[in-house]
């Protein structure tokens, strides 16, 4: 599958020409799924409607002019026959996973039997924040709110590396460089701290940051690494 992982969409030039590569074709011809289901969590229904309707201009994502654009509502799928909604997924061009809490759209993304699908699928994924975050092995403790039957903050591994978004915001004084060190030194893969103007893009293996603002790598914590092992 192909990624694009943002801190807060579409929000620059650079990263709407990486979205237009991985699809193939130009936006208005390309059909997308939109996935509210991580913005539940922090109780706030009016976030989940901004997105779906293209609403929240800080973070675009429906509102970049597709071709069609359909709802996938992770909590209902288990309750929906798969012949109802595998294949209207299976022939999406794209998905757009929005942010809210990582760990419940984890939860979601495995209870509805999406996460199984994920590597089959022709789709581009392109996360948003928590969207972006769930695709790590782990998010980092910092980062649990809602917390799994399982406990942990585990999430689906199927990048090699985990992300700190949000950057330097001006609205989050907890996330600034130094907060984004600390949070590093206890992960035991790469980890990447991006700002609103920077996303990852990963095709075929190859990971690549696409960027207009500022971010940093960093490389597994050893202290991290035998605490795991």
């Amino acid at each position: 599958m192909r990624f694009l992982l943002t801190s807060a969409g579409i929000t620059n030039a650079s990263i709407h020409d990486a979205l237009v590569d991985l699809l193939g074709k130009p936006i208005p011809e390309s059909n997308a799924l939109c996935i509210p289901t991580a913005t539940h969590a922090l109780g706030q229904p009016e976030l989940a409607w901004r997105f779906i309707c293209g609403q929240e201009p800080r973070t675009p994502m429906c509102e970049l002019g597709w071709n069609s654009l359909g709802v996938l509502e992770l909590t209902a799928l288990p309750s929906i026959d798969e012949e109802h909604w595998v294949p209207v997924v299976q022939e999406a061009d794209v998905l757009l996973v929005n942010g809210g809490d990582p760990l419940y759209l984890c939860y979601w993304m495995r209870q509805s039997g999406l996460a199984d699908l994920l590597p089959s699928l022709r789709a581009v994924y392109v996360g948003l924040s928590a969207g972006s975050m769930v695709m790590a092995p782990n998010i980092g403790g910092e980062f649990v709110r809602w917390k799994p039957p399982t406990g942990g903050d585990e999430t689906l591994g199927m990048v090699g590396f985990s992300m700190f978004p949000h950057l330097d915001h001006e609205d989050l004084p907890e996330n600034t460089m130094a907060d984004a060190e600390k949070w590093a030194a206890g992960m035991q893969e790469p980890a990447y701290a991006i700002d609103d103007q920077t996303a990852i893009k990963v095709a075929d293996g190859s990971v690549e940051v696409v960027s207009e603002g500022h971010w940093k790598l960093f490389p597994p914590s050893p202290e991290a690494s035998e605490s795991g092992s």
